[in-house]
């Protein structure tokens, strides 16, 4: 999704409480022993974590700083024993860099040592992660103990438009990558940026036959409509919303529209919901819905950087959002399920790249809250293990089959 943590906190400040949604006066999901007994009988495989973003911006790169075996919280939603209480088992470790880095000529560069961080956190933490590259790998390392842990590219700028850094960055563990973050590039368009291509262009074609001709997902969060349907067009594997909600529930534009959702049954995709109150409460995706454009407008205005920051935090204070809940996520993950099914749904917090969350889900330990909602909702067993990890399991093995 996002802006990041960075600029994101500075929307965080004020939170809408005059008016609070139906939702919020609801009481709290409370877990049974059916929930914990059906979370604990399968795992929870999220697809898009900014621990590793967080750990070089709040501890300069250090796990020494920020040492996982300690309790992180609250300012990290990350951390060993939280992911344990969760039932994480699985996760995409996002290597985030800023949009900005492509404009000094670093994006490259940064990614490199985001994806040596994941790396290090494997090294350093060796009895409780271990590097994954296939579906088979995630089950392997699951049944062992460890948390798999898979890499995630954000943002297509990294591959400074060279297919064969693309390539680089997959023999290095990517596994997906984001084709684009906030900015549009010069072959393919971003949600929250003005539209130059009307999709991709046919390099940017080109980049998603190799990613599928190297067997890395494809990921459609953080484009625009055209570039989600034309990628949809060119695939030969299933795609992948790495962390995007639906925009039929909260219109903005980082979300997934339902002619979208529509064409992801037929690719055999899935959308992993995103739990940044902004993007899921319907009240605050309205008024967030041209973050990035005022981010961007503010900085053209201002050169100096405190006065960007003050601008920015009087627009935030005319635009106060509510955090949302467990019940705003699940109003997302049904609807998805109404349009594409529930073979098409997964999870993709956002957790430590968003500085709100919404109540009861304040970090990785949260999710059996989401297995009580969803059972307190009617699905099935079956139907919460396919969200948890079924279902982005069987696209990586898809698209591993057609990288065959």
């Amino acid at each position: 999704m996002h802006f990041r943590r960075h600029l994101f906190a500075l929307f965080a400040t004020t939170v809408l409480t005059a008016t609070q949604s139906l939702a919020a006066d609801q009481p709290d999901v409370v877990i049974t022993d059916a929930a914990r007994k059906i979370h604990a009988a399968s795992f929870v495989f999220d697809g898009h974590n900014d621990l590793p973003w967080m750990v070089r911006t709040e501890a300069g790169s250090s796990f020494d700083q920020a040492d996982l075996n300690k309790a992180l919280g609250p300012k990290f939603h990350t951390d060993i024993a939280r992911l344990r209480a969760g039932n994480v088992d699985a996760q995409f470790w996002s290597v985030y860099i800023p949009a900005s880095a492509s404009q000094d000529g670093k994006a490259l560069l940064q990614t490199l040592e985001q994806i040596q961080l994941v790396h290090t956190m494997v090294k350093r933490y060796p009895d409780v992660f271990e590097l994954a590259r296939t579906a088979d790998d995630v089950i392997r390392i699951q049944k062992s103990g460890k948390v798999a842990s898979l890499i995630g590219v954000e943002g297509g700028h990294c591959i400074e438009d060279s297919i064969e850094n693309l390539r680089r960055l997959h023999s290095l563990g990517a596994g997906y990558m984001t084709l684009t973050h906030s900015d549009t590039l010069a072959w393919a368009d971003a949600a929250t940026d003005d539209a130059k291509h009307g999709g991709l262009t046919p390099f940017g074609e080109e980049v998603v036959r190799e990613m599928n001709r190297l067997g890395m997902l494809v990921d459609l969060s953080h484009v625009s409509d055209e570039t989600m349907k034309d990628a949809l067009q060119v695939t030969s594997a299933p795609v992948i919303f790495s962390h995007s909600s639906a925009r039929s529930i909260a219109g903005h534009p980082r979300n997934v529209p339902d002619d979208v959702l529509e064409l992801v049954k037929p690719n055999g995709g899935v959308v992993m919901i995103n739990f940044y109150p902004g993007f899921i409460h319907p009240e605050s995706a309205k008024r967030r819905a041209r973050m990035f454009h005022v981010s961007r407008e503010l900085k053209t205005r201002f050169s100096s950087d405190a006065d960007y920051k003050k601008a920015l935090k009087d627009w935030e204070q005319a635009n106060p959002i509510q955090p949302g809940s467990i019940f705003d996520v699940c109003d997302h993950i049904d609807h998805v399920r109404k349009i594409a099914g529930i073979d098409h749904i997964g999870l993709g917090s956002d957790f430590d790249g968003i500085p709100i969350v919404p109540r009861q889900l304040e970090d990785v330990s949260t999710y059996p809250v989401i297995t009580q909602e969803l059972l307190n909702r009617g699905y099935s067993a079956t139907d919460i293990h396919k969200i948890m990890s079924g279902n982005i399991l069987r696209v990586m093995r898809a698209a591993e089959a057609k990288a065959k």
